[in-house]
């Protein structure tokens, strides 16, 4: 049966695909931190900014989730799906998603992270000049 209604579900779910977004962003920028990039600043500032949007529209979300009682947990795990109880108004709603549904989705969040931090921010750098040789300096 079903007890949440497409509101609480939708940003429920938002949460937590967001959540997931930042956990692999924080993993991937570590990864970026040891790889052998020769110009690794430019990827660094990207995953700061993406995960500086994320973690402010999750504290937006987990208010709102907070003033209507609404939570989110992992209840279990196997190599297909990955099952969530969803938590409000004294009961609970029990959801399965196919793994590569979940990938897929934190995949576009991604992708609109990116896209967001990269509007919101315009590039610091001085426009380069040239010194006559024709370099830039």
């Amino acid at each position: 049966m079903r007890y949440l209604k497409q509101k609480e579900l939708d940003l429920a779910s938002r949460y937590l695909f967001l959540s997931m977004a930042i956990a692999v962003i924080r993993q991937d920028r570590k990864h970026m931190e040891q790889g052998k990039f020769k110009i690794k600043e430019p990827y660094m500032e990207m995953f700061g900014k993406m995960e500086l949007e994320a973690r402010k529209e999750r504290k937006e979300l987990r208010q709102q989730m907070d003033q209507l009682k609404l939570q989110v947990v992992e209840s279990g795990r196997n190599d297909s799906f990955t099952s969530f109880l969803f938590l409000a108004h004294g009961y609970e709603e029990k959801r399965n998603y196919f793994n590569p549904a979940i990938r897929k989705k934190v995949e576009n969040i991604l992708f609109e992270l990116m896209k967001r931090s990269q509007q919101h921010a315009p590039h610091e750098h001085p426009q380069l000049e040239t010194n006559g040789s024709g370099l830039q300096e």
